[in-house]
């Protein structure tokens, strides 16, 4: 067994024994790709959402929406999921496993994913790709499968067709009118939305990675495509990080570069790309990822979807390898336009105000609609539309017209009146685009607990320690009575309560079992930052001995002290 692989097994065995993740359903055997966050993984995931999101409403002009996880067909049949949501599934014809082609082939070829059929096929026999369940290597021929989930909305037989979400996006492009609204018509501006997502995938491993049913969040930021970004926010915050440029584009080469710096060269290729990606980094870091095992790498020109312009995939390394857990990319108007023609809503636009009106002056050419109407018949209306359109008007009849069919018809004397026209154009309606940062939080979870757990030696044993950020630790602190006797019980559960009733913390108490120092051992595997004992002492003189789970020091406070600290969040200074 590899050293990643042990340290999977031992990351999971923690998890399942301490109530961080475990498979679901068990006792029925569980289902694979489906996972239960226990009573404290449940608090990791609600406060690492509740960190994602406080860090992107700060920004001040991004609202959070909740729409639902049950979708229309038509709605994703406009997005292109109905069409094109699909993973190539490859069957083994000795054992009948079903493997998902491209993953197969992951380190034998570049972009598996971007393979067609017959591609990936190919790709199979030439590396003899063996069969994960019973090492054979005969494969049957690839074939798409869609990866939603379907259901219907209504009565059996007579409901609505749609599909379980495979994405939190829809919801927030569907929902773009109320939000330029909310914003007075003003962009830029975006929306985020937190939730549950739904992927059929066709044969889940690797734990935590790959689920069919996921926690994610996503922003969706409207922009102006010709407006001006200002660069002084990631001017002000810009720092060097690790980028894998495009190796087909004209910057090939790894690199770690400031952010401006990779603007100006064009390596990364839009403004408000390059601020969410500096955004995310300082997100990760807050999180307690690894900064040296984070690289953002550009998709390649035949690996992005053609309506993206760039898009940029942050990787975090750890025991499974480099994986991706989040994704930004440049969209363009493709949602929008695309949402708008199915729905046939005029209300997907924005308003471009000009820095100076125009004024118009011009003459044109009326249509007659008494000798129009005859002289067309069914043609008649796209004629008076034609001629309406006309923005050189000819000098004198008869003229040609060209028609949106296609048809070239001849303006004749008397289907037409010469008009002058004067009129004032403040501005014009338009498409906004689209920038995206999409967030697997169960992704980002699992390697935040990676990096933060470490295995050292304590006085001849292994003893682990999950060193997670304070402001994502399951618990603020635990409070230990020393002894189940002497008043220390009552002590302690009387001081809990006073932490309890500190708006934000949420503390816990932990009085079973003999030895202080398996409760430390306890608390200090899950991450909590303080333990805090109430002993002898604390009967007399309500002091209590406060451990830090970093490193390991102790000090002795006051218990008044140590609610004013954990008030005004000090109380790691004593630590420094």
């Amino acid at each position: 067994m590899s050293e990643n692989e042990d340290r999977v097994q031992t990351l999971m065995a923690m998890f399942k024994r301490r109530g961080v993740v475990r498979p679901a359903f068990e006792l029925y055997g569980g289902v694979a790709g489906l996972f239960d966050y226990g009573p404290v993984g449940g608090r990791i995931l609600r406060r690492t959402q509740e960190i994602w999101l406080h860090h992107w409403l700060r920004l001040g002009n991004i609202v959070e929406i909740n729409s639902p996880t049950v979708t229309p067909h038509q709605v994703l049949e406009a997005s292109g999921h109905v069409g094109a949501f699909n993973d190539h599934a490859v069957q083994c014809q000795s054992c009948e496993a079903v493997e998902r082609a491209d993953q197969l082939l992951e380190g034998h070829v570049k972009n598996p994913d971007a393979l067609d059929a017959t591609q990936l096929d190919t790709a199979l026999s030439e590396h003899s790709i063996e069969c994960p369940s019973c090492s054979a290597n005969d494969w049957a021929g690839s074939a798409p499968m869609n990866l939603m989930f379907p259901t219907s909305i209504g009565p059996v037989g007579t409901g609505r067709s749609a599909f379980l979400r495979p994405e939190t996006a829809q919801g927030m492009f569907t929902n773009y009118p109320s939000i330029y609204r909310h914003f007075k018509q003003r962009l830029p501006f975006g929306a985020v939305q937190v939730g549950k997502g739904y992927r059929n995938e066709i044969s889940p491993r690797q734990g935590m990675i790959r689920q069919r049913e996921f926690n994610m969040a996503e922003l969706e930021y409207f922009i102006d495509p010709e407006a001006d970004v200002d660069l002084t926010e990631v001017a002000r915050n810009d720092v060097p990080i690790n980028l894998i440029p495009d190796p087909k584009g004209d910057h090939s080469e790894p690199l770690s570069s400031e952010m401006i710096p990779a603007l100006e060269a064009g390596i990364v290729r839009h403004p408000v790309v390059g601020h969410f990606m500096l955004e995310t980094y300082r997100l990760m870091i807050q999180l307690g990822i690894d900064p040296n095992r984070m690289r953002f790498r550009q998709h390649e020109q035949d690996e992005m979807a053609h309506y993206a312009s760039d898009c940029w995939d942050l990787e975090i390394h750890g025991c499974y390898g480099w994986i991706e857990c989040v994704g930004i990319a440049h969209r363009g108007c493709y949602d929008l336009e695309a949402h708008a023609s199915a729905s046939g809503s005029t209300e997907l636009r924005a308003w471009r105000e000009y820095p100076e009106p125009i004024h118009v002056d011009k003459t044109t050419w009326a249509p007659v609609q008494a000798q129009i109407g005859p002289a067309f018949r069914g043609e008649a209306k796209m004629v008076i539309e034609a001629l309406e359109a006309i923005e050189e008007a000819p000098e004198s009849t008869p003229f040609p017209l060209t028609l949106t069919n296609g048809n070239v018809v001849t303006i004749e004397d008397g289907m037409v009146e010469s008009r002058r026209v004067r009129y004032t154009i403040n501005g014009e309606w338009f498409t906004p685009h689209v920038i995206e940062p999409a967030f697997g939080i169960d992704r980002i979870i699992w390697h935040m607990m990676d990096h933060s757990f470490n295995r050292i030696e304590k006085e001849g044993e292994s003893y682990d320690i999950m060193r997670l950020p304070e402001d994502v630790a399951p618990y603020d602190a635990v409070v230990l009575p020393l002894f189940n006797k002497d008043g220390m019980p009552g002590m302690a559960e009387s001081l809990f309560r006073d932490i309890c009733s500190i708006p934000g913390l949420v503390p816990t108490i932990d009085a079973f079992g003999k030895s202080i120092g398996r409760r430390y051992a306890r608390a200090d595997e899950i991450g909590i930052p303080w333990a805090i004992t109430v002993d002898y002492q604390t009967i007399e003189d309500r002091t209590i001995t406060v451990r830090s789970r970093d490193n390991q020091s102790q000090i002795r406070i006051t218990i008044d002290d140590l609610l004013e600290q954990l008030r005004f969040r000090t109380l790691s200074d004593n630590f420094n």
